[in-house]
């Protein structure tokens, strides 16, 4: 097979992780450093990292978690150009530098816009590359130490900014807001409509969660390489203890984490002229990407469109289906988002291995930059079994943005880029009527988060035949709190008392 020049390929890998529990501000790791360690790891995988260095035009940057919220504190000041740092600090000279927007789903799609740019002659050599160091942060902050996360070059960057909104106005002033705020009501919408109890969903979440972290247990650059049990990690304990309903605490996805991870992509004669071999090449077969509506805009919240459209689609570019993938790393911030994606691959969920990494919650949850690990692993996966294809599904947001790659050291014939554009599809589906006034509405979802095992805060998302309502209970109401822990209010009908702009939960019939 003749494979055309302009073909894109991954050439280099790299990641790094640091376990260290005993701090030293002296040494303890910073975004900066680990992302630098993670390009060295990457260059020097590529077999010729002096030629590469020079090789290398453009520089990405993946978003780190305090860059991804406005008015998040900056403790110990803030890198305001970190692609343009890692080129000087690579000696990599006129390459054009770019910080990504938010969400988990950029690495993969970074390397889908990537893919593109080479293949059209728009870039030569493309360094991706991000890392989070919240546990150096996280045990600084209880040492009341100071860092200085301030180091940053001179030289043009393109900060993309945050991208396109997460929840709206409506949302965030009736009562979603972060990760474990949110993504419960697409866990118990799942729940329900599969017909599964409070506690049988347990035991599948579970189930499911310790089979990801055997794998973990495996992983060298695991930020908690420890085989967890199905039975552990159902139950409530000062080492599980509940996050919001259905969550116990390695249910969810674990920032503590200080881990970088890089990717170099190049074409296929660009890697023939540096002399890069073969045994390194990893080719893309197929991509997409989309965005869903805002959560409460989705007509089933017990599904992901944008999942559901773009995992098909990556495969048929691919030439490939479900049957034909032997690895597969599938988002696993919470289990949700990997009992979606194995639906839409009619996959087993509880049967087939679904990471390669070990996942967000054990392998760690490395901010926006996780799925950077899972491509460098699912690389490593290819490169030693050379028949075998890969899929791997990057998620940003509450299952707002997805990305899907697939993967080979087989080559492509006649690469293309994609022209198929999912967006207007997702964009003609139509909205339920929001609601800010005083009803009565039956319960499609909800949530109650915890302080210190204590319920605290508490949402509803209830129908009614006028449209949707999302509603919180007023601070402090805990009686309510508890209630709703105590008692599934699932098809049950909800109180809502509208009051400044603000649906508020009054009670459940």
């Amino acid at each position: 097979m003749r494979i055309h020049p302009k073909t894109p390929i991954i050439v280099g890998i790299g990641q790094c992780v640091d376990r260290r529990l005993d701090f030293d501000a002296t040494t303890a790791p910073s975004p900066q450093s680990l992302r630098l360690i993670a390009a060295q790891n990457a260059l020097l995988d590529s077999g010729c990292r002096e030629a590469i260095s020079q090789s290398i035009d453009c520089v990405v940057a993946v978003r780190t978690m305090l860059d991804s919220v406005p008015g998040v504190p900056q403790p110990f000041g803030r890198c305001e150009k970190p692609a343009s740092t890692i080129a000087a600090a690579l000696g990599i000279d006129r390459a054009q530098c770019k910080y990504s927007h938010v969400g988990g789903d950029q690495p993969q799609t970074l390397v889908n816009e990537m893919a593109e740019a080479i293949c059209r002659g728009e870039v030569r050599t493309v360094l991706l590359v991000g890392a989070e160091a919240t546990l150096a942060m996280k045990q600084a902050a209880r040492a009341q130490t100071m860092l200085d996360w301030s180091e940053s070059a001179a030289g043009e960057e393109i900060d993309r900014g945050l991208g396109y909104p997460l929840l709206t106005a409506y949302e965030l002033r009736n009562g979603l807001g972060s990760p474990t705020q949110t993504y419960p009501a697409f866990e118990h919408a799942l729940r329900m409509r599969l017909g599964r109890s409070r506690e049988a969903h347990l035991i599948a979440m579970s189930s499911l969660w310790s089979g990801f972290s055997k794998v973990a247990a495996g992983n060298a650059y695991a930020q908690f390489p420890e085989a967890r049990s199905a039975e552990f990690l159902a139950a409530p304990s000062a080492e599980n203890y509940p996050v919001a309903d259905p969550y116990l605490k390695w249910h969810v996805a674990q920032d503590a984490v200080n881990q970088g991870a890089a990717v170099i992509l190049t074409s296929v004669g660009e890697a023939e002229r540096l002399g890069i071999s073969p045994e390194k090449w990893i080719f893309l077969h197929g991509y997409a990407q989309a965005r869903d509506r805002f959560v409460t805009e989705r007509q089933d919240l017990s599904r992901s469109k944008a999942i559901e459209l773009v995992i098909p689609t990556a495969l048929e570019m691919a030439g490939k289906s479900p049957s034909d993938i032997q690895y597969f790393d599938l988002y696993s911030c919470f289990p949700c988002a990997v009992f979606l994606a194995a639906e839409a691959l009619a996959l087993d969920a509880g049967r087939v291995p679904l990471t390669v990494t070990g996942g967000l919650p054990f392998f760690g949850g490395a901010g926006n930059n996780y799925s950077m690990h899972a491509i460098v692993s699912m690389v490593e996966k290819l490169r030693a079994d050379r028949q075998a294809y890969g899929l791997v599904l990057a998620n940003g947001g509450f299952l707002s943005k997805e990305a899907a790659g697939i993967y080979s050291a087989q080559p492509v014939e006649n690469w293309q880029p994609s022209t198929v554009d999912l967006q207007p599809e997702i964009d003609a589906l139509a909205a339920p009527q929001l609601l800010e006034e005083s009803c009565d509405a039956q319960v499609e979802t909800y949530t109650v988060t915890y302080t210190k095992g204590v319920p605290q805060r508490a949402y509803i998302i209830a129908r009614n035949e006028k449209g949707r309502i999302l509603g919180r209970i007023r601070n402090g109401d805990q009686q309510l709190a508890q209630s709703l822990a105590e008692n599934d209010p699932t098809g049950r009908t909800a109180r809502f008392e509208h009051e400044d702009g603000t649906n508020f939960l009054v009670g459940i019939q």
